[in-house]
C-alpha cells in the first residue's frame, strides 16, 4: 500500500449481488472552509497505512499533568476527513467506514450499519456479534476498506472488535497515549499546530474580498500559535467584519489576559478566540442573547454529528424564546416557520463566526462543533443556567426521536445522550427521571446493544438510587430496566439479585398480592429458570403460581403463565413427572379458553410435545407435534419461521425413535425450508444442515455426510465470528467423520 488501499474482486456470492459497490458508512465530517493539507506539518498518512499496522493521529503537544492550561486544537480530524475523502474520490477503496468511536455501543451501532451496506443482508444476533461478523469479513474479503476510528476515547472501547484485514487500513484520532491497539503495534503520527507559513497562507486565503485586512497577519498568526480551531474562529471572525488581522490581535490580546487572569492559568488560543466569534455572532444577530442560547445547547450534544431535526423542535422554540410550554398547551403560543427559521438563522450564523459547521448534504442536516470548543463553550455556561439548558436539550432530543427506531439519526441521538448526561451530572433528576432517558435506554435493547445496554441501565440505577432513593419509582423502573436488559443480553445470573431487589421493593411498598408484586414474582422464577437455579425456581414459582391462582383465579392468564414457567422449571430439573402433568394441565386450560388454534395453546403444545420428548415418551411426542405443525401450516403457512422449526421438531422426534427414514424426509424438508426463508448462510440454516449431516452419517450415508459438513464448515468459517461454537461443533463432527 503507498498511498491508499488497493481494489480487489468481491468476497463470496453474499458481497456481490445484493451490494452496489463503492459503499460508505458513517457521518463524515465535513471538511472546515479554506481547508488546508498542510504539505509543512502534516504526517504522510498514506505511506504509514503502508506498513499495515494501525495509523494514529495524536496531537504532539498535550498539557502537562495537573496543568491548567486548556488543550488546544491540532486539526487531527479534520486531516482524516481529508484523507478518507481523497481515497473515496480517487476511487482507491471499495468500502469506506468512519465511526466515532468514543465509546462502545457508537462504535457497535456503527459496525451493524456497516455490515448491512458492505454484506447485504442484515445479520441475526445481538449488535455484539454482527459486529463480530464484520470484524471477520473485514479479515478476509478482497474487497479494499477504511476504517476510520474518530475520537478514539479508550483502547478498550475496542475489545473484540479491532478491524484488520490485507486489503484494509484503519485510520485512529484520539487523545490517548496508547501505542498498542488491539494487540498490535501502532504507528503513531504526531499531528501539530500549523507552521507560521502554512498559518499565514491559510489566513491569507480566506481574506480575500478585503485585502486590506490582510494588516497585521504575520502578527496574529504568531499570537494563535498555529491552532487550526482558532486560526478558523479568527479569519471567520475578521472575514465577517470590518476589523483587520492587527484589529483583531489587539482583542485577542486582551481577551486572553482577562482570561488567564480570572482562571489563573494560560489558556489555549482556540480558549479565547471562540469568545470573541460569539461576540461577532451576537453582532451579527437580530440581538438578544439567542446565539448564546443555542450555543450553550449545542455544546452540550455530541458534537460528532447532531442530527438538525433537534433544532426544528418545539422545546428548542421555547427555549430561544424563553416561553413556557404551558403557554403552548393553553393555546396562547403556536409555533411555526418563524420560529424555525429564526433558529437554522442563529445556527447559520454561528458557522459564519467559526464556532460550529452545519452539513446539509448528510442524510438529514447535520451540526457538528469541534471538542475543543465545545469543553470551553461548557465551562463558560453559568451553573444558574446550565439546569435550563440541559433541560431544553433533553426535551429537544426526545421531540426529535423517531418511532422508527431503524433510521440513522437514531444513533446521532443516542450518542447525544451519552454527551448531555456527561456534560450535566444530576440535572437530569430535578423533577425525577427525565423521559429521554427512560427512551435512551429502551433505544439500546431496540438496537440490540445488549451489552451497552445493561451498562447503561446500571448506571441509571445507581444515580436514582443516589438522588431519589430506593423506593422512588423512578428508581424500580431502572432497576426492572436493568434486571431486562441483562435477560436480554443472555446474563440471567446477574439479573437474579435485582428481580429479588425488585420483588423485596414491590412487596414492601405495595404489599405480596398486588399485581406489581406478583409479577415480581413471575419474573425473578423465569430468570432463575434461565440461570439454571433449578431448585430456587421451583421454589418461586410454585408460590407464585398459588398466590396468582388465588388472586386472579385458575382461568386468569398470569395464572396460566406462571403454571407453564413452572412446568418448565420441573422439565430443566429433568422432573418430568412434575412437569409433563402441570403442561398438560395448562394444555387443557388454554384449549378451554383461549381455544385450540390459538398462538399460545400451540406454544404450550410444543413445549409438552418437547418435555415428552426429553422424557422419552417419543409416541406422545409425535402426536403432539404433528398437531403443532397441522396448526402452524393452517394457521401461519408453510414457509413462516414457527412451521418450519415445528417440522423440524417432528423430525427430531422420529429420530430419537429410530424412524430415520421419515426423520430425513423432515430433516430436508426443513433445511430447504430454512434455505428459502433466511438463506443459505444465516446461523439458523447452517445448525440445521451440521444436524443433517449427522443424520445422514447414522443411516451410513457417508459421502454425503462428508459433503454436507465440509460445506457446513467452509460457510461458518466464513460468515460467523472466530471461535464461534456452531463453527467449532461443524468442525470437530467433520474431523470424527471424515478424520480432517
Amino acid at each position: 500500500m503507498e498511498s491508499g488501499v488497493h481494489s480487489g474482486e468481491p468476497f463470496g456470492p453474499q458481497d456481490g449481488d445484493r451490494v452496489i459497490w463503492p459503499v460508505r458508512c458513517g457521518a463524515v465530517p465535513p471538511l472546515a472552509d479554506g481547508f488546508s493539507p498542510r504539505q509543512e506539518t502534516a504526517p504522510s498518512i498514506g505511506m504509514a497505512l503502508s506498513s499495515g499496522a494501525p495509523v494514529v493521529l495524536q496531537p504532539s503537544r498535550r498539557p502537562a499533568e495537573g496543568s491548567r492550561r486548556a488543550p488546544g486544537s491540532c486539526g487531527k480530524t479534520q486531516l482524516a476527513v481529508f484523507f478518507a475523502e481523497s481515497l473515496w474520490q480517487a476511487r482507491r477503496v471499495d468500502l469506506l467506514v468512519w465511526v466515532s468511536a468514543t465509546n462502545r455501543a457508537s462504535v457497535l451501532s456503527g459496525y451493524v450499519e456497516a455490515a448491512l451496506a458492505a454484506i447485504g443482508t442484515d445479520l441475526p444476533g445481538d449488535a455484539e456479534s454482527v459486529a463480530a461478523r464484520f470484524v471477520s469479513w473485514l479479515r478476509e474479503t478482497s474487497r479494499s476498506w477504511l476504517v476510520v476510528l474518530d475520537d478514539l476515547s479508550d483502547p478498550e472501547v475496542m475489545d473484540g472488535l479491532w478491524p484488520e484485514g490485507p486489503e484494509g487500513a484503519v485510520l485512529i484520532t484520539t487523545m490517548s497515549s496508547a501505542a498498542t491497539f488491539g494487540g498490535r503495534r501502532a504507528r503513531v503520527l504526531p499531528v501539530g499546530t500549523f507552521s507560521t507559513r502554512e498559518a499565514l497562507n491559510y489566513m491569507m486565503g480566506r481574506l480575500t474580498a478585503d485585502k486590506d485586512q490582510r494588516l497585521g497577519a504575520i502578527a496574529l498568526v504568531d499570537d494563535l500559535g498555529g491552532e487550526p480551531v482558532a486560526l478558523a474562529q479568527a479569519a471567520a471572525v475578521i472575514a465577517s467584519s470590518a476589523l483587520t488581522c492587527r484589529d483583531y490581535q489587539d482583542f485577542f490580546a486582551r481577551r486572553r489576559e482577562q482570561l488567564a487572569k480570572a482562571s489563573s492559568g494560560s489558556p489555549s488560543a482556540a480558549a479565547v478566540t471562540w469568545t470573541l466569534s460569539l461576540e461577532q455572532a451576537d453582532r451579527l444577530s437580530s440581538g438578544g442573547t439567542v446565539t448564546q442560547l443555542l450555543l450553550a445547547l449545542v455544546a452540550l450534544l455530541d458534537g460528532h454529528g447532531i442530527p438538525g431535526s433537534i433544532f426544528t423542535t418545539s422545546a428548542v422554540y421555547r427555549y430561544l424564546a424563553g416561553a413556557d410550554a404551558r403557554d403552548v398547551a393553553d393555546g396562547k403560543r403556536q409555533w411555526g416557520q418563524a420560529d424555525r427559521e429564526r433558529a437554522w438563522r442563529t445556527l447559520l450564523l454561528l458557522e459564519q463566526t467559526g464556532l460550529l459547521s452545519v452539513n446539509p448534504a448528510s442524510p438529514g442536516p447535520t451540526v457538528w462543533m469541534s471538542r475543543t470548543v465545545q469543553r470551553a463553550v461548557q465551562a463558560a455556561i453559568p451553573g444558574r443556567m446550565l439546569g435550563r439548558v440541559a433541560r431544553a436539550a433533553a426535551d429537544a432530543l426526545l421531540e426529535a426521536w423517531p418511532e422508527d427506531e431503524s433510521l440513522w439519526l437514531v444513533g446521532a441521538l443516542r450518542s447525544s445522550v451519552t454527551s448531555l448526561i456527561e456534560a450535566t451530572g444530576d440535572l437530569l433528576w430535578t423533577d425525577g427521571c427525565h423521559p429521554l432517558l427512560r427512551r435512551a435506554g429502551r433505544s439500546l435493547v431496540s438496537a440490540r446493544l445488549t451489552g451497552p445496554a445493561a451498562a447503561y441501565w446500571r448506571e441509571v440505577a445507581a444515580i436514582s438510587d443516589r438522588v431519589l432513593g430506593p423506593d422512588h419509582p423512578d428508581t424500580v423502573m431502572a432497576v426492572e430496566q436493568l434486571a431486562d436488559a441483562y435477560m436480554t443480553a443472555g446474563q440471567p445470573s446477574e439479573a437474579v439479585p435485582w428481580f429479588e431487589w425488585i420483588l423485596a421493593r414491590q412487596i414492601a411498598g405495595l404489599g405480596q398480592d398486588h399485581a406489581s408484586a406478583l409479577a415480581a414474582r413471575h419474573n425473578l422464577g423465569h430468570a432463575l429458570v434461565a440461570a439454571n437455579q433449578l431448585r430456587d425456581a421451583i421454589s418461586v414459582l410454585e408460590r407464585a403460581a398459588k398466590d396468582d391462582e388465588r388472586v386472579y383465579g385458575p382461568d386468569h392468564l398470569e395464572t396460566l403463565g406462571v403454571q407453564e414457567d413452572l412446568a418448565a422449571a420441573h422439565s430443566a430439573a429433568m422432573q418430568f413427572g412434575e412437569a409433563i402433568p402441570l403442561y398438560r394441565r395448562t394444555l387443557a386450560d388454554r384449549e378451554r379458553i383461549e381455544g385450540a388454534r390459538h398462538p399460545d395453546t400451540s406454544t404450550t403444545r410444543q413445549k409438552l410435545a418437547d418435555t415428552y420428548l426429553a422424557a422419552g415418551r417419543y409416541r406422545e411426542a409425535r402426536g403432539q407435534y404433528k398437531r403443532v405443525l397441522a396448526d402452524r401450516e393452517r394457521l401461519l403457512g408453510p414457509d413462516h419461521l414457527d412451521t418450519i422449526a415445528a417440522r423440524g421438531s417432528l423430525g427430531s422426534a422420529y429420530y430419537a425413535s429410530g424412524r430415520m427414514a421419515a426423520a430425513l424426509q423432515l430433516y430436508e424438508q426443513t433445511l430447504a425450508g430454512y434455505e428459502r426463508v433466511l438463506g443459505v448462510d444465516h446461523r439458523d440454516t447452517l445448525a440445521y444442515r451440521a444436524n443433517l449431516a449427522t443424520a445422514y452419517y447414522k443411516v451410513g450415508r457417508l459421502s454425503e455426510a462428508i459433503e454436507s459438513l465440509r460445506d457446513t464448515v467452509a460457510r461458518c468459517e466464513r460468515v460467523l465470528p472466530p471461535g464461534d461454537p456452531l463453527a467449532r461443533t461443524a468442525h470437530e463432527s467433520l474431523r470424527n467423520i471424515a478424520g480432517e
